[in-house]
């Protein structure tokens, strides 16, 4: 099966062909958000000599980040790094900006046992779906496992098998204007939603008398997977539980319909209306042209909205964990991307040494620095020049509590399931009252566990 998507091949550094997609996405140097360029390069590749003598001259494909913030910039400059230093092509193709999108865009190619993608990134909840299609990277990549964060690994790992390696690591957390809520009068961010609600309605009052276009919160609220992390944290901080705990759909509770109706209340008046359309950049952008008083995102856009270049609020916001209620402690979505080899490549040797270099200490270190993503290596994440760049790495926001959406229990329907989830929600985001849509949720949650 060939991929139904758009290419266009560019002569990119030292004589590499990489294939981009006709999208949004700019080379390199003409890119708005690639200012680190100058100040951290690609890693060199280690045995890059002896891999030369062996796959030089093979071509593999890379579906690699969406053109999304620095993302997709980075992976153009680790795959021309590693095509220069090892002569092993590399066709990059970004995969959808919408994390389902990009399941089914991977489904359809396993389905139909194709070879045209070589090596994917692999959303943190996908191993256990995707795990008969991928190789074993174990006997391989044993040793640069054995330095990932073994909790990941944990989940990486099907029957025994490695079928994908820690690339980076994320969770939810709040971003906010420090200079606004000090000339507000407050002296540190919302601890509780009740008080988000509150600080984003007076500091939004304040500020459009001067600038109509401003609100007081944006987050992903759109029908997507992205609008399931959102809510995970909402919910799960309010006490709500987790859509499913201890093998129960749980969804179906007062603290949930209460939070969700809190959120609902927002829509258009202290969020935009729009806000039901809003996916990662959509709200990235609001917040970064100064429009925006509060943002819910992951940590990727850190490094985007100091850049001076792209960015309206360089040295105005400072980030924090996210807002709770009921007493219960914050909580940030666990999220991240991983690597996995298809088990149909023709090229997987050469393919296994792609995701060797991209997951390797010294390239997590450069995507940290680059892109403000989140190190899956321990020792990375403690690094002083990486801490020094990456606020949220800072203990209290860095140690906040983690959840996880309910991948492990729904396994390869969990795409499903995630989407009866994101589905009802827009539509209380949309004005339905959560009291009238959570049974729904939880009727069609407890059908595909069946």
């Amino acid at each position: 099966m060939k991929l139904k998507q758009r290419l266009l091949v560019v002569p990119a550094m030292f004589g590499v062909t990489i294939a981009m997609s006709l999208g949004p996405s700019l080379p390199v140097a003409f890119h708005p958000a690639a200012t680190h360029a100058a100040s951290i390069s690609p890693p060199k590749v280690p045995n890059a000599a002896a891999l030369q003598k062996k796959y030089g001259g093979t071509t593999i494909t890379w579906v690699g980040d969406a053109a999304v913030g620095n993302s997709h910039v980075r992976d153009l400059l680790l795959a021309a790094e590693f095509s220069k230093d090892t002569g092993i092509a590399v066709n990059l193709i970004p995969h959808p900006a919408a994390s389902d999108a990009a399941y089914q865009q991977l489904a359809r190619n396993f389905s139909a046992k194709s070879s045209d993608i070589d090596v994917m990134m692999l959303d943190v909840v996908w191993p256990g779906a995707f795990a008969p299609y991928l190789a074993n990277l174990k006997p391989a990549l044993k040793s640069s496992a054995a330095v990932q964060a073994q909790g990941i690994i944990q989940n990486n790992t099907v029957g025994g098998r490695l079928v994908a390696m820690p690339w980076f690591g994320d969770y939810g957390i709040l971003y906010y204007r420090s200079d606004l809520l000090k000339k507000y009068g407050y002296k540190a961010p919302p601890k509780t939603w009740e008080e988000l609600g509150t600080m984003a309605a007076k500091i939004q009052a304040g500020e459009q008398k001067s600038n109509k276009n401003f609100y007081g919160f944006v987050f992903q609220g759109n029908s997507y997977e992205g609008l399931t992390c959102n809510a995970l944290e909402w919910i799960a901080s309010s006490g709500g539980g987790n859509f499913i705990d201890n093998g129960k759909v749980t969804v179906n509770n007062p603290k949930v319909i209460a939070v969700l109706n809190l959120v609902r209340s927002w829509v258009g008046t202290i969020t935009p209306r729009g806000v039901t359309s809003y996916q990662e950049e959509d709200a990235r952008n609001v917040f970064d042209a100064g429009n925006a008083a509060f943002m819910r995102n992951w940590p990727y856009a850190y490094s985007i909205s100091q850049d001076p270049k792209s960015s309206k609020v360089v040295g105005k916001f400072d980030v924090a964990t996210l807002p709770s209620d009921n007493g219960h402690p914050p909580v940030g979505t666990v999220g991240g991307w991983q690597l996995g080899v298809s088990k149909y490549s023709k090229h997987i040797p050469a393919s296994m040494e792609l995701v060797r270099y991209l997951t390797s200490p010294a390239v997590e270190k450069f995507d940290a620095i680059f892109n403000s993503n989140v190190p899956t290596i321990p020792s990375v994440a403690n690094d002083p020049q990486v801490r020094a760049t990456n606020p949220y790495l800072k203990p209290a926001i860095a140690n906040v509590q983690r959840v996880t959406r309910p991948a492990g229990i729904l396994g390869a329907r969990y795409n499903q399931g995630s989407q009866a989830i994101y589905q009802g929600i827009n539509q209380i985001l949309n004005g339905q009252d959560a009291s009238s849509v959570v049974p729904s949720i939880a009727s069609k949650l407890q059908r595909i566990m069946r």
